[in-house]
């Protein structure tokens, strides 16, 4: 196979660095070029107007600045890198087709019974919606 676009989205947690790791091989043995993304996700509105924030959120310079931290372990492979707003599987589906990405590698949380119920699967829905391949990383358990 050969994949001269691999989207990579993160969401800055480390069960995508085995994720990142693979789609470096991928690209660097295709000759290809790996497209880092996050996907900011906008304030949830409630139904009394209010915002939420939770926490605190990162500007998007904090974002841009970490997102451009996330580096493929060989510094021969190109990476492009790209930070969008929305609903992250929509977000990263969309941005797959604008890029054209040949393949997306992502990792997973691998979240399974209730929580997977009450959170979803954002990779699940990418798998489901992407109109290219998409390769799921589970992070192995020893390395989390």
């Amino acid at each position: 196979m050969n994949f001269k676009r691999i989207l990579f989205p993160t969401d800055f947690s480390h069960c995508g660095d085995a994720a990142l790791h693979l789609a470096t091989a991928l690209a660097r043995d295709s000759g290809g070029t790996i497209i880092i993304a996050h996907v900011e996700e906008p304030p949830t509105v409630y139904g009394t107007g209010e915002m939420y924030y939770g926490m605190l959120d990162p500007s998007p310079e904090d974002l841009k600045s970490m997102l451009h931290e996330i580096k493929p372990d060989d510094p021969a492979v190109p990476v492009e890198y790209h930070l969008v707003t929305g609903d992250p599987s929509t977000a990263v589906v969309r941005l797959a087709d604008e890029v054209k990405a040949d393949l997306i590698v992502l990792g997973t949380h691998g979240r399974t019974g209730l929580l997977h119920m009450l959170i979803g699967s954002t990779a699940e829905s990418i798998v489901r919606h992407a109109k290219c391949p998409v390769l799921t990383f589970k992070q192995p358990p020893d390395s989390a």
